[in-house]
């Protein structure tokens, strides 16, 4: 307490009974211990609000670390890399492209004389080709064609996840010290009613 001693302690009793008289003692006490009360409270608010206000403040930093990251990288991939405008072009260059008189005539003798086990690859070959061929043009492909369409991968901002896990943190966090303060105001307040 204050570093105070025993002996302190019961000279600062005997100057208070003296001064404040024993009908009123209990009443001063009262009063002091509900202000000290008060005190601890209004610090234990300030310390809160004063955390709450440095989390906020390391919150915005790691949002504007996250957006500077995921500004980077759309940057980056918009402007060089795009895989599936390179599969389209290389598609329409190889489609466009004349067939020159050695090709035609090896992709004919191909044609011509599969082997018995090569069928089903080259029809298969041929729907996938044509499947390939509608997506270059825009049109929908074949539905009998065995190509799986995959769902766009999910769109979610890492940085408003990471803001929402720490807002219900501190929402937490404040329920907590709530709960600690109505606990702590019950005894207080059966010591009023005893008294």
């Amino acid at each position: 307490m204050l570093d105070m001693s025993w002996g302190e302690i019961m000279v600062i009793g005997a100057v208070a009974l003296i001064v404040i008289g024993p009908k009123d003692l209990p009443k001063a006490l009262r009063t002091v211990g509900q202000m000290t009360s008060k005190l601890r409270r209004m610090a234990a608010e300030f310390q809160g609000q004063f955390n709450e206000a440095m989390r906020e403040a390391e919150l915005d930093e790691v949002k504007k670390q996250l957006q500077g990251v995921n500004d980077s990288v759309s940057s980056a991939t918009n402007t060089s890399f795009n895989p599936i405008q390179t599969i389209r072009d290389e598609l329409k260059t190889s489609i466009e492209a004349p067939v020159t008189a050695p090709e035609k005539a090896a992709s004919q003798e191909a044609i011509q004389e599969p082997a018995p086990g090569e069928v089903a690859a080259v029809a298969s070959q041929e729907t996938s080709d044509a499947t390939i061929q509608a997506v270059v043009e825009g049109r929908a492909p074949d539905p009998t064609d065995p190509l799986i369409d995959l769902p766009p991968p999910p769109t979610v901002d890492p940085a408003a996840e990471i803001a929402e896990t720490l807002r219900r943190e501190a929402e937490y966090e404040a329920q907590q010290a709530a709960l600690a303060e109505q606990l702590s105001q019950q005894p207080e307040k059966s010591d009023a009613k005893a008294g």
